[in-house]
């Protein structure tokens, strides 16, 4: 009888510690996917460009609504826009002028 109960107690106990664990993964999505998103090394030097400064740059090249941006470690800055009216990946260097990637 001891056996028995004792499995039983550990079972749901191990079961409700992965749902907990769970749980707590699914109302934390920030927690997971920093883990994953930041390969920058320590090393890398970050600019102080702005999305702001990068959507606007990548507007006055004649990309329409730009959005998603994100920073990249290499300073570049990629997302996406509409461009002669079709939605288009967009990548703007430090320093250049933003273009199409080859895979949009």
């Amino acid at each position: 009888m001891y056996g028995t109960s004792t499995v039983i107690r550990t079972g749901l106990g191990a079961a409700f510690a992965l749902a907990l664990f769970a749980g707590t993964i699914a109302f934390a999505p920030g927690l997971a996917s920093d883990a994953r998103a930041d390969p920058c090394l320590a090393t890398d030097k970050i600019d102080g460009s702005t999305a702001e400064q990068a959507m606007k740059t990548m507007e006055a090249a004649g990309y329409v609504r730009p959005h998603d941006l994100k920073k990249g470690c290499d300073n570049f800055w990629y997302g996406q826009a509409t461009k002669d009216g079709t939605t288009v990946d967009v990548v703007l260097p430090l320093g250049g002028q933003p273009f199409t990637t080859h895979n949009s």
